[in-house]
């Protein structure tokens, strides 16, 4: 089944494009991939990426919406990933960067398509874990930049996943949220120091 990918806020895509263009910014990107790129690298597959700041002892979750990510495809793959944030101005480009993180989302965004379910992917940060899962959420209609996980939505682990969390392996929030649960103290999760 298709993935619904909700819009990226065209100040955001504009941003990206810019960035591209500019040879200070890739230059100063330190991502190698990047840099040695043939032919036009190109934005794609914009994810908007929430931050997971509360977990209850319910399970219920609390998120924020963090900055919206493109994979940045040259050929066939994705050979870095673009971030940007929202600031006083509007959105604007963050930073480029590397890493397992892309192969990881294109994989679970393969994985994802093969559901029988149409999903709205998004991207969720568990800080306190040092997670990323990739977020399938079951209404494709809904504004990608709000709302946060329902029970039944879908949640992809990244790898690399946190020991005892298996990435790759979808599970329902209602399943996963209790186990975040134990494995976050709630000062890291509100991101108090430790």
């Amino acid at each position: 089944m298709p993935l619904h990918v909700p819009p990226a806020p065209a100040p955001a895509l504009r941003s990206v494009l810019s960035a591209l263009s500019s040879p200070t910014a890739v230059r100063e990107a330190r991502t190698p991939s990047l840099l040695g790129t043939q032919g036009p690298a190109t934005p794609e597959l914009p994810l908007p990426v929430h931050v997971l700041d509360h977990v209850t002892a319910e399970g219920v979750s609390a998120t924020r919406l963090a900055g919206w990510r493109f994979l940045i495809r040259c050929g066939d793959r994705a050979v870095a990933a673009a971030e940007t944030m929202l600031t006083p101005d509007g959105w604007a480009f963050s930073h480029f960067f590397e890493g397992p993180y892309i192969t990881s989302t294109e994989r679970a965004l393969r994985q994802a398509e093969t559901m029988p379910q149409p999903y709205q992917p998004r991207l969720l940060s568990v800080p306190g874990l040092y997670m990323l899962t990739l977020w399938l959420h079951e209404d494709c209609t809904a504004d990608g930049a709000a709302g946060h996980p329902a029970a039944t939505d879908l949640l992809v682990p990244l790898a690399p996943a946190p020991p005892g969390i298996a990435a790759h392996r979808p599970h329902r929030v209602a399943e996963l949220l209790p186990v975040l649960t134990h494995r976050v103290t709630p000062t890291r999760l509100l991101g108090s120091p430790a």
